[in-house]
């Protein structure tokens, strides 16, 4: 039958011609092992996945105790899950009043489908504005409000009536107009490279928005949970959206996405027609109760509130090294740009040579990304420092 790594690589649909190909056995809080034991440290955590580490033991529990009782059910919404109610009652105490209406999902490109969905059923619009260089998914819908030609030409036709603006670019706020059912914006754009709104953008976007009856939603698969000093992004620019899409950080590990409204939105999926969103496994009870217990952590732990301290320590520490030219921060989310996109291959590729795991952005090859989980200790942190700076010496 051949080894993990033949299976792997002959059997398995890969996104890439070149995956990191690690084949791991265990993993807990930072850190992963190789078959051979061998230590690497997720400086990326899972691409925002594994906010409070992996393996974190209050996840765990939560789901062995979830898993004594039951798996999937029914399809979702039709029966009265605890595991559902009790995270939909966490989420929406932490949110702003006018986000009480939780639709459980299964990933961060279906809350983006579910969401655009709801933002035309409600304005009965048909226009979507998006911006470049903005990444909001793979599936078709979420493709086309993609803000990168080169992703998605070869897919092509996708969604119509697609408009898209340049993030931080108020004059071009003014393409949002009464035709414009929703814009779709992450608060600082990921993929970008980590590209943080100038002053007042987010806020001229919300009034913008305001004054043409479009709804505002808000991505924040990669940035929620605690990664940027606040629980969610928006509440760093004191916006509210109309629309939150969730996903990644929200499981601890395991899948599950939501996109949240208000109770008055929510319910144009329920009505003309009836079933507006319909998913089978959306909010599995055991997705569910691992996100309840992850919430939990982050909220008893104050994850977010040391998330700052922890990114600073690596800006200011990082800052000097030659090797680096430029660094844009929010939190613990780090995009730090070298020389050229070969550069950075050549520093990835040192990087897993001394045991530290990261990723380069899809829309800025030259950059590469620092965003280690939230549980981190000091002592871990200059253990990748110390790491860092040893492979940097060799570029």
């Amino acid at each position: 039958m051949g080894t993990n790594r033949d299976i792997f690589l002959k059997h398995m649909g890969l996104p890439s011609a070149q995956p990191l190909a690690i084949e791991i056995d265990k993993a807990k809080g930072i850190f992963l092992f190789d078959k051979k034991g061998k230590r690497y440290i997720d400086m990326v955590s899972g691409v925002a996945v594994s906010n409070v580490g992996h393996l974190h033991p209050e996840v765990v529990n939560a789901v062995k105790k979830q898993l004594d009782k039951h798996m999937h059910l029914m399809v979702y919404g039709e029966i009265i899950q605890s595991p559902q109610t009790r995270l939909a009652g966490l989420l929406t105490q932490n949110l702003p009043d006018d986000l009480d209406s939780v639709y459980f999902v299964n990933s961060g490109s279906e809350a983006i489908e579910g969401a655009i969905k709801l933002a035309k059923r409600y304005t009965q619009r048909t226009e979507i504005v998006s911006f470049k260089d903005a990444y909001h998914g793979g599936t078709h819908g979420a493709l086309s409000i993609l803000g990168n030609e080169q992703l998605k030409y070869a897919f092509r036709p996708l969604l119509p009536d697609v408009r898209q603006i340049r993030f931080n670019d108020e004059n071009d706020l003014n393409k949002i107009t009464e035709k414009t059912a929703c814009v779709v914006a992450e608060t600082i754009q990921a993929e970008a490279g980590i590209i943080l709104p100038q002053a007042g953008f987010l806020k001229e976007l919300r009034k913008r928005c305001t004054e043409t009856g479009t709804l505002l939603i808000i991505d924040d698969i990669q940035m929620g949970f605690g990664r940027t000093g606040k629980l969610f992004s928006f509440e760093n620019y004191r916006i509210e959206p109309d629309i939150l899409a969730l996903a990644k950080a929200m499981g601890g590990g395991m899948p599950i996405g939501a996109f949240i409204s208000s109770g008055k939105i929510m319910k144009s999926l329920t009505f003309n027609p009836e079933l507006g969103h319909i998913t089978t496994f959306g909010g599995h009870p055991v997705s569910c109760a691992a996100a309840f217990a992850n919430l939990k952590v982050i909220l008893d732990q104050q994850l977010s509130e040391d998330a700052d301290k922890k990114g600073r320590r690596f800006e200011e520490e990082l800052a000097s090294l030659p090797l680096i030219k430029s660094i844009r921060r929010k939190g613990l989310m780090l995009g730090l740009d070298v020389e050229s996109p070969d550069k950075a291959a050549s520093l990835l590729s040192e990087f897993a040579n001394n045991g530290l795991i990261s990723d380069r952005f899809l829309f800025r090859p030259n950059a590469f990304r620092i965003a280690p989980p939230l549980t981190i200790s000091e002592s871990e942190i200059d253990l990748i420092l110390d790491l860092i700076q040893k492979s940097a010496s060799n570029i």
